[in-house]
Order: C-alpha cells, then structure tokens, then sequence
C-alpha cells in the first residue's frame, strides 16, 4: 500500500505564512505611521482642487465650504505628522504645494476677477502665498514670519458665506490678507491640536460647526477664530498662552 504524503511546499508556505503576519503588521503600522499625515496634506490637495472647480462652476459657496475644510486639515496634517515623529521632505513639498492650491489659487478664485484690476489683485494674493510659503523663515522655534495662509483664506472663505459674496468687501479683505502675509511680521506656532485642552476644544467646535451647525453659524465661528490669530496672535494663540 502506497503511502502518499503531503507535498512538503504547504508546510514551508503555511509556515512561512504564520511566521510572517506580525512581520507583515509591523510593516503596514509603519507605513500608516510614515504616511497618515501625507494623507491628510493629499486630501488638503484634493479639497482644495475640488475648491478649484468648484469656483469655475460659479459654485462659489461649495468652494468655501471646501476652504474651511481645507483649514481643518492643514491643522491636523502638521500635528499628525510631529506626534508620529513622521516629518520628511516629502511631506513638507507636499503640505507646501496642498497649502498653495486650497489657499492661494482656490482662494483667490473667490475675488471673481473681471478685469485687469481684480485679475490683478488675484495674481497679488497667488504671488504672496506662494512668497509666504516658499521664502519666509522666522528662523526662531516654533514661530511664523507673516500671516499663515490658512488663517488668510478661512477669513476670506467665511467672509465669502457672512456677506453672500460682497465682492467690495472680500477684495479689501483679501489686500488687507496679503499686507499681513508679506509684511514679514512674527506669529506663534499655535500648535491647536497638541498644546492646551481649549485649543483642541475650539478645534473640534470646528468640525461641529462644518459638519452639524447653521449655514450662519460656521462663518462666525472661523471668521472670529481666524480674526483672533491675525489681529491678537501672542495674545490668545501662542503655544504658551
């Protein structure tokens, strides 16, 4: 009687197969650490390009909306980034190139420009953006030199839904946005979700307000929140306040 044994490649694969899972997990939580925060600045890209379209559209208050999105995950991305210990080149350029599309063209977009005067001042908010992010260092710790453009365009975009889209109104805000972000002046890194507990609360009223409040009430609610980091940043904002 012929005795048929088991084809000795099953063993080694099952084995190699048990053997490899926790090598396996170790592997993908390594990965998610590496890229949870390029995944927040990746869907920031997406926001801010469906921002985009949205503005060619005449869809202009789904761009806000958008923006203020937008706004939230700029906020995580760097935090997320910090606590994991995950911060790489990669990551920076592509914070930096997600922050120049959700919060210089996709805001600028908002001006309407018609004519070579407000195509113009929709060129200077780009242009001054793209200075902010690319040449200014404050080279002290845990300090901005000019006005985070985040805080610029969560301005414009509530300013945008308070007033139903005043266009007078939103360009003198967005000359007064690109004085603040070119005057090279020094801002706190405000740290909102890894310093004090109120700051994280004012953080999660956000994506309350985004989320489940009145279409009245979320402008408020990022119009004071950005208003109070530009005009009383040390005051309120700074990681030790």
């Amino acid at each position: 009687m012929w005795m048929v044994s088991p084809p000795v490649g099953i063993f080694q694969y099952t084995k190699k197969l048990f053997l490899s899972r926790p090598v396996g997990r170790a592997q993908a939580l390594e990965f998610v650490r590496k890229n949870a925060a390029n995944a927040l600045s990746m869907a920031n890209l997406i926001v801010g390009l469906s921002s985009i379209l949205s503005s060619l559209n005449r869809q202009y208050h789904c761009s806000c909306w958008l923006l203020l999105v937008g706004f939230l995950l700029d906020l995580a991305d760097g935090a997320v980034a910090r606590q994991l210990n995950a911060c790489s080149a990669l990551g920076a350029k592509l914070d930096d190139f997600a922050d120049f599309t959700s919060f210089g063209l996709a805001t600028a977009l908002l001006l309407q420009p018609r004519g070579m005067l407000d195509g113009l001042l929709a060129i200077a908010y780009v242009l001054a953006v793209f200075a902010r992010l690319c040449f200014f260092s404050s080279g002290i710790p845990f300090t901005y030199r000019g006005l985070p453009c985040p805080y610029a365009s969560s301005l414009l975009a509530s300013t945008f839904l308070l007033t139903g889209g005043h266009i007078t109104l939103l360009r003198i805000a967005a000359i007064a946005m690109v004085l603040f972000m070119v005057d090279r002046g020094f801002y706190p890194h405000d740290k909102v979700l890894e310093s004090q507990c109120w700051k994280k609360v004012i953080y999660a009223g956000g994506i309350v307000a985004v989320l489940f409040s009145p279409t009245t009430v979320a402008p408020i609610y990022y119009l004071a929140w950005s208003a109070s980091y530009i005009l009383l940043p040390f005051a309120i904002w700074s990681c030790k306040a």
